[in-house]
């Protein structure tokens, strides 16, 4: 038996994903749910590989985020998301139109690499950003079902924002609404 033959490759691709998930502090039940692995084969990759390593990676306990007015919540937050989100659409994470009730399908193997790509590239990008690997993960999410947040464009410049399902009001991005607070 060979770990390099092609029946441990799915195995090994989701023990790798499981690593990148505890390096960003994800909590045991989203790795659950992107990986398939269970919880005792979270923990004991928690407890081999990474509390030993040379950083502490702490792990948060509890519910992840579930509460989409977190990214309304300041215009720092929104900026952040609306780049976060243009990552995940670039990279085919979100899909182009909300999926629903089937947006169950979005977790996996695939989706989760391409999810912590975008989430290392906005990170690299904005290294102070306040959205969180879990925060990014539930934006992942309620952008792919589309029943709370969806993608949209300011009403000035055209950019890509993310709105709710029924917004109140036109949505105008950061630097629209700065420059019409200067003149």
């Amino acid at each position: 038996m060979r770990i390099s033959d092609d029946r441990y490759n799915n195995e090994r691709d989701c023990l790798e994903l499981a690593l990148r998930f505890l390096r960003h502090e994800a909590r045991t039940q989203t790795i659950r749910t992107w990986t398939g692995l269970t919880d005792d084969r979270i923990r004991n990759l928690y407890r081999s590989y990474i509390s030993r390593g040379p950083h502490f990676v702490p792990r948060h306990r509890g519910k992840s985020p579930h509460q989409v007015a977190f990214f309304s919540r300041s215009q720092r937050i929104q900026w952040e998301t609306s780049q976060l989100a243009s990552l995940l659409s670039l990279l085919s994470v979100v899909p182009s139109k909300p999926e629903g009730e089937r947006s169950s399908s979005i977790p996996g193997l695939t989706r989760g690499e391409k999810l912590c790509y975008a989430f290392e590239t906005f990170r690299a990008t904005i290294p102070s950003a306040q959205i969180s690997f879990e925060h990014a993960v539930f934006l992942t999410l309620a952008l792919a079902k589309g029943d709370q947040l969806r993608l949209g464009n300011c009403v000035e410049c055209g950019c890509l924002l993310v709105v709710e399902r029924f917004p109140m009001r036109e949505k105008r991005c950061l630097d629209c609404v700065s420059s019409s607070r200067e003149t």
